[in-house]
């Protein structure tokens, strides 16, 4: 089962898988290749967010270097129109500067992109390896069905990105790096939503710092 940590920025709780189910998604997809559970891979593998992944396009990836530049994102956005109101498909740049940057890829993630990279339309998006990007609301419900076939617990996209940062954070890595992976506009953020210090952990802190006076 998935399990939660507190989020105080917004009052209420994240959804996380839990690292069982996180490894079982990642070897389901590695195991049945299809481009749309590819995104759902890379997700889970650098905390990208749906949108983002959507408006992925394989000249994003460097399989020389090993690195996923984040550059643009897709949503729909209200346009209201001589009173009108629609939603447009828009592809912009991140919503912040720091939402722009590069990201390592895993090894097992690299291998698999690397040979699909050799016939791939460069210009071409990830998701649909065609011409035209997938819409976060219809790759939602790709998700969706994956997720149900899977015998998951229910969990938004969104938490695909919570649960590769909660990786990260019960694996020892620094703060500021999670922050940067994540594109946070500053490692506040970071702090308040995945990092929760229980009493032992305050403990050892404690013991350390009088370690380090030699006490």
């Amino acid at each position: 089962m998935g399990h939660k940590i507190p989020c105080h920025l917004a009052g209420k709780e994240l959804e996380v898988l839990s690292a069982a189910n996180h490894r079982k998604i990642l070897d389901y997809i590695r195991n049945n290749f299809s481009f749309t559970g590819l995104g759902i891979y890379i997700s889970l593998s650098t905390g990208l967010r749906i949108g983002e992944i959507c408006a992925l396009k394989w000249d994003d990836i460097n399989t020389d270097d090993g690195t996923i530049t984040v550059r643009r994102t897709i949503g729909r956005v209200y346009i209201i129109d001589s009173g009108q109101k629609h939603t447009e498909l828009v592809i912009d740049t991140p919503k912040t500067r720091n939402s722009n940057r590069e990201i390592p890829m895993s090894r097992e993630l690299a291998a698999i992109i690397k040979p699909l990279k050799k016939v791939v339309n460069g210009n071409f998006y990830v998701l649909t390896n065609g011409e035209n990007p997938t819409e976060p609301r219809t790759y939602r419900n790709h998700y969706n069905r994956l997720m149900s076939g899977l015998g998951m617990p229910k969990l938004k996209y969104h938490g695909l990105r919570h649960s590769f940062a909660t990786r990260c954070i019960e694996a020892g890595c620094d703060y500021k790096t999670v922050s940067v992976l994540l594109g946070h506009s500053n490692i506040s953020t970071t702090l308040n939503l995945y990092v929760h210090p229980d009493m032992e952990q305050k403990k050892r802190c404690i013991s350390r710092m009088f370690k380090c006076l030699g006490k």
